[in-house]
């Protein structure tokens, strides 16, 4: 697990409480492609049920993901797949 990975899923745990976490670095999937940096720590998809998330609309659940890590999607992440669930909803 990279930095980057690290620092996503402390922010994620801390502003979310999630009851699941799946964080997968799909960088290397990616690897020359526009937004690589060369880190390895580029592209990642996350999958995150959280209570928080009952009752709001997809839109306003990735928006609280993206909140959480403002800063790593302005200057590390590149591109962010997000599965943001409540618990009891599958998908």
């Amino acid at each position: 697990m990279g930095e980057v990975e690290k620092d996503m899923r402390a922010r994620l745990e801390a502003a979310l409480a999630p009851t699941r976490l799946q964080i997968v670095n799909d960088s290397a999937r990616h690897a020359g492609h526009l937004g690589d940096d060369g880190s390895g720590e580029s592209h990642f998809t996350v999958r995150i049920e959280s209570a928080a998330f009952a009752g709001k609309s997809r839109l306003v659940r990735q928006r609280m993901v993206k909140a959480a890590l403002a800063d790593l999607l302005e200057a590390r992440i590149h591109a962010l797949a997000l599965r943001c669930l409540a618990p009891g909803e599958h998908g």
